[in-house]
């Protein structure tokens, strides 16, 4: 069974990622790409659609010893659920209670700033750690195939320790051929196959199969170091070269180092912010620079329910923000790689502007279901492909133009296509802002004319008439820009008159509408209105009022009308939105409310997971993360409102709560 989302670890190579469990499983990768079909997708079923678990030779208790035999002082922690697999004489038997042993390591992070992971166990006969990382394929060139690198180090004492690796391709469909393939020196690799893929194990302990499972049964002392490779190769083509495992996570670590190096935030939320900024950059599809939204999909928003998505690709939203947050902590580079992919991916035809798009810049998403796996934790169904890049969502051109506008403030090297690009994207908006479209949220209910669709069209047109007042000489002829300046103006009275609820003094979701939408949130971020407005303030109280939960986190928008019914066309609840309660962060420190907002941002950063990971969503009733992970979409407003409160007050040091993120305030203290 998958463990909870806050569970598990990011690690990746800028072309796919994995997510890693605490009891050393790996139950999700997809190869060769963020958005190709599982080899391990035990993380949306069970262990029977993939995995790869690594860890001591211990199974998970079935039962607890009856008090009146137990020992007189039990261990804390993780060992007090374990039994200690019992002494059979031959290691080959697997657990009676698992494929593989499932215990949960009593302490995980990650090494320094990187994407290497480390897990410790304290065993019986000693500590054992298990360092997980992909290296970064650009480290290798244009040829370079996906490899996961697990190395096992004894620590102290003698521990007995175990490998279960069961691969299932197309997203746990099918079993694959697996086989040994004798090498020249008389040794041999384990290779399995399925139709187009091969993925290749290399390992420095003897394996053996068992019930469809690759298993590996080895010790390990204090000072030694067992290595593990798993390496993807095109089935057709010769066996990929046994990776230097040793030698790979040196320079994975020194690629790293170089990276976060560039950073330019010094700040009091330095930590936060740079594991963030690490997130994104794995999240970083390297050879297009494309991003994508997360590395995985139909995590739900709702458990148990139908609200899960496939979020492997790239919208042009999430994109555009990340960009702007990576302009802003000194990452010029990747901003850069960002603005060419968005060339190449809207090509000739703005009018067509899709919302999303495959990382290379695919324009068909076509959305199924995978009716084999159950689900996570029973979500069903389990989406590929995702229906909403169809949709007409006017706010993508504000994001896409804002983003392009701060590459140009900030220097970004000027790029003629850009700038053709933004101007025809403004054109588009001039015959078809007064439009309705499905929002920001990818509602699949009816069109609506939504408010921030309207405000973000008055930043496109805006951003726009700022760069060509900038350079003249850029500016089209015909009285385009007179022109343009009278549609900004049109725009912005057409929200003011009709999105605009003068009794309650707030701005609504949709024009003649009484619901709230957090997405107002952004009406004075982007400049549409001052923070000291009246309107402003009125908006920022009444989502408190209204779209606040009990914690102080803000939901995006009322899933239920006044009589019980489903307004956005699904059925079930969602949790509170991240980046609403982050936006909600930055209002506050905007009007004046700045310890408010101090309290709130710590608040969320104590939501992060033990290792700075943060989901799309935060269940309030059940007190854990819910939605893909992890979320490009929660991490940059993180950045961002640290930015923000940083610029509030220099010298602030934000009192972290007790927990695991102050644990990890304090050891960057003393780093």
């Amino acid at each position: 069974m998958a463990g909870r989302i806050e569970d598990y670890a990011l690690i990746g190579d800028m072309q796919t990622a994995a997510l890693v469990s605490r009891d050393g499983a790996v139950d999700w990768l997809c190869l060769p790409r963020f958005d190709s079909p599982a080899v391990f997708a035990g993380l949306l079923g069970t262990d029977e659609h993939g995995f790869w678990r690594i860890g001591p030779a211990e199974a998970v208790a079935t039962a607890l010893p009856h008090p009146a035999t137990a020992p007189a002082a039990e261990p804390a922690g993780p060992q007090a659920a374990r039994l200690r697999l019992a002494d059979t004489g031959d290691l080959r038997v697997p657990p009676p209670t698992a494929a593989a042993p499932a215990v949960p390591a009593d302490r995980r992070r990650y090494r320094g700033d990187s994407l290497i992971l480390e897990q410790e166990w304290d065993s019986q006969g000693g500590t054992v750690r298990v360092i997980d990382f992909m290296p970064p394929r650009p480290l290798a060139g244009k040829d370079a195939v996906p490899q996961v690198i697990r190395i096992v180090e004894g620590v102290v004492g003698t521990v007995r320790m175990r490998s279960a690796l069961r691969m299932r391709f197309s997203y746990g469909r099918v079993v694959p051929w697996v086989h040994r393939v004798e090498q020249p020196d008389g040794g041999h690799r384990t290779v399995a196959v399925a139709g187009p893929d091969s993925v290749w194990l290399d390992g420095e302990a003897d394996t053996y199969g068992r019930n469809l499972t690759t298993y590996a049964d080895f010790t390990v002392r204090a000072g030694e170091r067992i290595a593990f490779a798993l390496t993807w190769q095109a089935s057709h083509l010769e066996q990929p070269t046994p990776p230097d495992a040793e030698g790979l996570l040196e320079a994975t670590a020194d690629f790293w180092h170089e990276w976060v190096g560039q950073c330019t935030y010094q700040g009091p939320y330095r930590e936060a912010v740079v594991r963030s900024l690490i997130t994104l950059k794995g999240l970083t599809y390297a050879p297009t620079g494309g991003i994508v939204a997360a590395p995985t999909t139909s995590l739900p928003e709702d458990i148990g329910g139908e609200r899960n998505w496939d979020y492997r690709y790239t919208w042009l939203r999430d994109a555009a923000i990340t960009l702007s947050s990576l302009l802003r902590t000194g990452y010029r580079d990747e901003a850069k790689a960002w603005r060419e992919w968005l060339l190449r991916a809207v090509a000739g035809d703005p009018e067509n502007l899709q919302i999303m798009y495959g990382i290379a810049g695919e324009r068909e998403l076509t959305e199924s279901s995978l009716d084999w796996l159950p689900g996570y934790e029973g979500s069903q169904p389990v989406r590929v492909g995702n229906g909403a890049a169809g949709q007409l969502q006017l706010d993508v051109y504000g994001e896409v133009v804002e983003a392009l506008h701060l590459a140009h403030m900030t220097g970004l090297v000027r790029n003629d296509h850009a700038h053709h690009l933004q101007l025809r994207l403004i054109e588009y908006l001039e015959d078809h802002w007064t439009e309705p479209d499905e929002g920001i949220w990818e509602v699949r209910g009816p069109r609506r004319h939504f408010v921030h669709s309207k405000v973000m069209a008055w930043v496109a047109v805006d951003r726009t008439i700022k760069l060509l007042e900038q350079t003249p000489e850029d500016a089209p002829a015909g009285g385009q820009l007179e022109r343009w300046r009278e549609l900004r103006d049109t725009i912005h009275r057409d929200v003011c008159e009709r999105g605009y609820d003068p009794g309650r003094n707030t701005f609504t979701q949709y024009y003649g509408g009484r619901e709230l939408d957090a997405s107002l949130l952004l009406i004075p971020q982007v400049g549409f209105l001052p923070p000291d407005d009246k309107r402003v303030i009125g908006t920022i109280e009444a989502i408190q009022r209204e779209l606040s939960t009990e914690d102080g986190f803000v939901l995006r928008y009322p899933t239920h009308d006044q009589s019980g019914n489903n307004v956005d066309g699904l059925s079930g609840h969602e949790g509170a939105f991240l980046a609403c309660s982050f936006w909600l962060a930055d209002d506050l420190a905007m009007i004046g409310r700045v310890q408010e907002a101090r309290e709130l941002f710590d608040k969320l950063l104590s939501l992060r997971n033990d290792l700075g990971l943060l989901a799309e969503e935060w269940d309030p009733r059940l007190k854990r993360q819910v939605g893909n992970f992890p979320q490009a979409f929660s991490h940059v407003p993180l950045i961002d409102t640290a930015l923000r409160l940083t610029a509030c007050g220099g010298a602030y040091l934000s009192a972290q709560p007790d927990g695991p993120a102050a644990d990890r305030a304090g050891e960057q203290a003393t780093v």
